[in-house]
């Protein structure tokens, strides 16, 4: 029946013979009205979903929720993160398994803390005023608070979840779980104190760790400074006097210096050591002219002879204005001693400085030496050590500034912590070079942009500081030999990574990471709740006291560790003997440690409501791309230093989501998305779908025009179901086609679509590639559809009787699309898949409870996929010839032609049991068959009566005297119905 402006013939109105179709499926979807409602139907859907699965004793699926922090309203990335995990979830619960999903937050740390300062500052109280213990509670307030408003918020987004036995970070029980953990890497040997440079941020004046630092563009003085020969360790030179030659440098004091260049003027107090390459070759360089027409007077003059890396002599001369200068010789660097560039400005600068051999070094950039203040790099304090050198200078305090102690420069800050200056550079740069250029040292300087580390939270610079610390070591043998590096290696070779790229990425940092610094010094978090013994310097390894300090938490919460005396914890022993530590765990200890207290048992004396079998290690962890170094990692070696291995079966990582151009999304820039807003706009499926629809893996983006195209896919696959509900109106097993032998050759290739595209479906929903189970649903709703399938049944579903083998056979069908159009899409859009079914199904339970049903193998129809490929090359040639008759305007509509179409035998062989005009759409269709020609069509009219019912136009109209103005056909469909309803 065709869609045209045409009225039927004038006599009998048979509209009401029509079976249009009919649901009260609104084309409009309404979801910001509708999705509440959905939700209040389904209650603790979760709850439901899992007692479900239990009765059948469904295999258990877990996936860990890594933390969101509990602080602020939720994000895009929040809302990308939440509903990948719900894909996951729903997809699972789909495929037939009991899912274990404990949503949880990470409560501790930093910008809570600061939130709360400000907050007392703002009634007139600073930190330091108030008590650890009521600092504590508010912060543990603000968290709870920010716990219930994200909650909800998640669940608007239609996120399915054990809400009801959330886990956090802050929870007592987690608290006191955080701890044990703590204890058995503390009793295990791998926890160790040390004094050597960490990252330190003086702004928020606390140790940071790797996975706590991003790097961002920074501005830095750079200074080229002059390190005085002193004399030559004649220990330590190796080369005799005999083998020396006449070639090499052989120097009396104050002969020559030794340049070092730097981007850290700060740290020339704290020098100890210049590091030189042992491959590297050096020469000493005597300046004869300065250049010429200067505007100021350079600090290099002629005379001055300079010790430098060959390869990076031209760089310095040209810094330096030096004119023209001559090689004198070789120089040997084994054994040299230098003297301070401060030396004579200060007597506390009067030590020496040695020359030490470095494999870091390089001759890449600067002069081939690297001063060395192993009080503030890893390298310093690594070649520091490696040369039998113990003690390492404090040189700077945890506000950034000099300690009192430091000659010219005591209570100098390198960086400022405080006001509109904070994070920019102090006084301690700018001090140290005037310093050197009154001790004749400073040979040239400028400013360098480059990557430098900043903290992640307060977005300020960090300094590398001397500071005790406490560290899991990642290099010690352990139980069975291995360490701590090598397990966690082995765990990452056992976990499957999607994509795959992860698995390098995270092998990379494990590999050259350093031991884990897990202390931080501040108020609000996790402690290390151990007792040092005072006369030994160790940890206290007590199951006793360990056992005393893990009830007390779990009770009281971590605060009790602050409050209580310690006699309460040490029982028997004496407080005196021991030191109590203060210090907090790093929080990614306690994001990592999430999978004890989660997805080892979770029973009532774990402090949970009700049992739950544990499943360890989780089949899925699933975050952002950058938690390689953050969480995923903390996890990993978490378990792997308690229990031998990573948490995680496998684990999925996901972009960062850019606005529309690509940039990174910005409240100064007016360019971010607010979830809540687009789902008050346009609904949370529009969101989810938005998900389901990019390629998560890789950053991605959302913008308007974006989201608009994401509301046009979501209209079609309403649409497509919109139009099934309506053409299965009234349709009851009795009217089922169930032999597959009589279905028409049509509907067999839309059950082989069926077959293939649940297999597709199946298989990206077990690898998480939910965009290849959209894409391909949505291109099957737009070409095999809506575009063949739809268009060439709507005449036999409007017009064939009821009991016919061909109505019946495409209602069968339908019916059979319906369920797993809704059970497929059910994890993406399930707001309106749940609408659909229970519009249609309002008595058999949630679409969300269902599990996708076996294909029946008699589906698998390849030579039927084949045949209709090429039918549809032929479609497509008709069809553009129909196209250009109705803009000719010789024909108003398909019906009123009647094409001949020519083509060659093999493609006629297409037709063989096929009606070719109901597959054009025509009235009628002649083939013409002419081996060698290429498919054409002649779009000739119908040249026929028109029929008052289905508007073809056929030779039998009027066959049927009863009914005049109908075809055979339409006449015994409505003979049919006129008797039903007689009777």
């Amino acid at each position: 029946m065709a869609d045209s402006a045409d009225t039927a013939p004038a006599g009998r109105d048979y509209r009401d013979t029509v079976f249009l179709p009919d649901t009260p499926f609104p084309m409009r979807g309404g979801l910001p009205r509708k999705e509440p409602e959905i939700l209040a139907q389904w209650g603790d859907l979760y709850a439901t979903l899992r007692a479900e699965r239990q009765k059948q004793n469904a295999p258990l699926y877990v996936l860990h929720d890594g933390p969101p922090y509990a602080n602020g309203d939720i994000h895009i990335g929040h809302a990308l993160n939440k509903t990948l995990k719900d894909f996951v979830v729903r997809s699972r619960f789909l495929l037939g398994y009991d899912v274990d999903y404990v949503p949880g937050w990470d409560c501790h740390g930093l910008p809570i803390e600061w939130k709360i300062e400000e907050q007392f500052r703002s009634k007139g109280r600073r930190k330091d005023e108030v008590s650890k213990d009521e600092f504590r509670r508010a912060c543990r307030d603000y968290a709870a608070g920010w716990i219930d408003i994200q909650r909800e918020q998640f669940k608007r987004l239609g996120i399915t979840g054990d809400w009801t036995n959330r886990y956090a970070t802050m929870d007592f029980t987690s608290e006191a779980a955080i701890v044990a953990e703590f204890h058995k890497f503390k009793n295990s040997g791998q926890l160790y104190r040390g004094s050597k440079p960490v990252m330190w941020s003086p702004v928020e004046r606390t140790a940071l760790a790797d996975a706590e630092i991003e790097y961002h563009d920074h501005t830095s003085p750079t200074i080229w400074v002059k390190f005085p020969v002193k004399t030559y360790d004649e220990d330590r030179y190796s080369v005799s006097d005999d083998d020396r030659g006449d070639n090499v440098f052989r120097l009396a004091p104050n002969d020559a210096s030794v340049v070092i260049w730097t981007t850290t003027p700060w740290t020339i107090p704290a020098n100890r050591a210049i590091s030189y390459g042992p491959d590297i070759a050096y020469g000493l360089y005597e300046v004869e002219t300065m250049q010429a027409d200067l505007a100021f007077e350079p600090w290099s003059k002629p005379g001055d002879r300079l010790i430098l890396a060959d390869k990076l002599a031209e760089d310095v001369k040209k810094a330096s204005m030096v004119a023209e200068w001559r090689r004198v010789s070789d120089v040997d660097c084994t054994g040299m001693i230098c003297r301070h560039p401060l030396w004579q400005q200060d007597e506390g600068f009067g030590y020496e400085v040695p020359l030490l051999a470095g494999d870091h070094v390089t001759d890449d950039a600067g002069t081939g030496f690297v001063h060395t203040a192993p009080g503030h790099g890893a390298d310093d304090y690594a070649v520091w050590l490696a040369n039998g050198f113990t003690e390492v200078p404090d040189t700077v305090d945890p506000d950034g500034a000099y300690y009192p102690h430091v000659p010219l420069f005591a209570g100098l800050k390198v960086l400022e912590t405080e006001g509109k200056k904070t994070g920019k550079f102090g006084s301690a740069n700018g001090a140290v070079m005037d310093k050197l250029i009154e001790a004749g040292n400073l040979l040239a300087r400028g400013r360098l942009e480059h990557s430098y580390p900043h903290s992640w939270r307060s977005k300020a610079p960090v300094i590398f500081r001397n500071t005790p610390q406490w560290f899991i070591r990642m290099d010690q043998p352990i139980e069975g030999g291995k360490t701590l590096r090598d397990t966690a290696l082995s765990s990452i070779d056992a976990t499957d990574f999607h994509p795959a790229a992860g698995k390098n990425r995270i092998l990379s940092m494990v590999e050259g990471r350093p031991d884990w610094l897990i202390s931080r010094q501040r108020a609000w978090g996790t402690p290390l709740a151990m007792f040092i013994d005072k006369a030994t310097g160790q940890p206290l390894v007590d199951a006793d006291v360990d056992a005393r300090i893990t009830q007390a938490v779990a009770e009281h919460g971590a605060d009790i560790w602050f409050t209580a005396p310690d006699g309460d914890f040490l029982g028997d022993l004496d407080p005196d003997a021991f030191e109590k530590v203060t210090d907090i765990l790093d929080v990614w200890f306690d994001s990592g440690s999430t999978h004890a207290f989660t997805i080892d048992p979770r029973t009532p004396e774990h402090g949970y409501a009700g049992d739950r079998p544990s499943h360890w290690p989780a089949d899925l962890y699933l975050e952002g791309s950058d938690q390689h170094r953050g969480w995923f990692q903390s996890s990993l070696l978490e378990g792997s230093g308690t229990r031998g291995r990573a948490p995680f079966k496998a684990v999925l990582t996901h972009g960062f989501t850019l606005d529309e151009n690509g940039e990174k999304m910005s409240k100064s820039k007016g360019n971010t998305v607010d979830p809540a807003s687009v789902i008050k706009e346009s609904g949370a499926d529009i969101l989810r779908l938005w998900v389901a629809l990019v390629d998560y893996s890789d950053d991605q983006r959302i913008g308007k025009q974006i989201l608009q195209t994401t509301v046009d896919a979501y209209r079609k696959l309403r649409n497509t179901v919109r139009y099934l509900l309506g053409a299965l109106a009234g349709f009851g097993e009795a009217e089922r086609l169930s032999d597959y032998g009589q279905m028409p050759p049509l509907e067999k290739f839309i059950l082989h679509r069926l077959h293939e595209l649940d297999g597709q479906v199946r298989e990206a929903y077990r690898t998480y590639r939910f965009q290849d189970v959209v894409r391909p649903v949505l291109d099957f709703c737009s070409n095999d559809l809506s575009a063949l399938y739809f268009d060439i049944r709507k005449d036999s579903l409007y017009c064939d009787r009821p009991d016919a083998i061909r109505r019946r056979a495409a209602r069968t069908v339908m019916d059979e699309v319906f369920a797993r159009l809704t059970a497929w899409l059910a994890p993406l859009v399930p707001f309106t898949m749940e609408e659909a079914w229970t519009t249609r199904f309002p008595d058999q339970g949630s679409n969300c409870a269902r599990i996708l049903a076996d294909v029946p193998a008699e589906w698998r129809n390849d030579a039927e996929a084949e045949r209709w490929a090429g039918v549809q090359s032929v479609l497509e040639v008709v069809t553009n010839g129909l196209e250009e008759s109705r803009r000719a305007k010789t024909i108003g509509g398909a019906l009123d032609a009647w094409p001949e179409v020519r083509l060659p035998s093999d493609a006629a062989a297409l037709f063989a049991d096929l009606d070719a005009a109901e597959v054009f759409r025509t009235s009628g269709a002649d083939l013409v068959v002419e081996d060698g020609v290429a498919i054409s069509a002649m779009i000739n009219t119908a040249d026929y009566p028109k029929c008052a019912r289905s508007w073809r136009r056929v030779p039998d109209v009027g066959s049927d005297p009863a009914y005049p103005d109908l075809s055979a056909r339409d006449a015994d469909a409505v003979r049919f119905l006129d008797a039903q309803k007689a009777g």
